[in-house]
């Protein structure tokens, strides 16, 4: 949704530069209307200046930005640093592991397992920190236009699947020690047996 409302911004932006272009598409547009009243979805996509102005705004528009810092970073050469210039086309990577586990805006307690921690009001810092991500002030399931589309559908799994499984058995750690490797995804893994997902547990039948 942001991604496509900013390339229209950025369309409109463009066409208000050069009304010869915006004129040559407005024509466009009305003869297709005086052909079909409502434009048809097959004819409106290709409509071959309509294409060519939204594949070419798509092309040209990356540019150079600078990256505000939250807080301020120490360099090589000692100098604190407040932002970070970011050429155009350069490749940025987020830590979501470190978003979701950084200390200063979760507490000294950030690498515990506290389900009790969201039975309280969250930190301040961590509603201050403003975090994009879609669910909990979390980055798990990424934010923006890229964010997961399944995310509720996943919460409502992972509660289904619990609900059934908690409520028909125990469980408890089996024998080996599980291994968590990051591939495309994190899975368990047993020690000289990297890349297969397994994950011993004991389940008892609950009486």
């Amino acid at each position: 949704m942001d991604t496509t409302s900013n390339a229209l911004s950025r369309t409109l932006f463009i066409l208000s530069q050069h009304p010869e272009a915006q004129e040559k598409l407005r024509q466009e547009i009305r003869e297709a209307r005086e052909q079909y009243g409502e434009i048809p979805h097959d004819e409106l996509v290709a409509l071959p200046y309509l294409d060519a102005i939204c594949r070419e705004t798509l092309r040209l528009s990356r540019k150079d930005t600078v990256l505000p810092l939250s807080a301020p970073i120490k360099g090589r050469d000692g100098n604190e640093i407040q932002e970070i210039a970011i050429p155009k086309n350069t490749q940025v990577l987020i830590s979501i592991l470190n978003t979701n586990r950084d200390p200063t805006l979760w507490g000294p307690d950030v690498l515990e397992w506290k389900p009790e921690r969201w039975l309280s009001p969250l930190p301040e810092t961590i509603l201050e920190a403003r975090v994009p991500g879609v669910y909990s002030n979390l980055m798990t399931f990424n934010g923006g236009g890229r964010s997961c589309i399944g995310f509720k559908f996943s919460q409502l799994e992972m509660k289904v699947v619990l609900s059934v499984m908690i409520d028909n058995f125990r469980f408890s750690p089996g024998k080996e020690e599980v291994f968590w490797e990051m591939s495309g995804i994190t899975i368990p893994t047993l020690e000289g047996k990297p890349g297969k997902p397994v994950l011993p547990l004991k389940m008892e039948l609950m009486a």
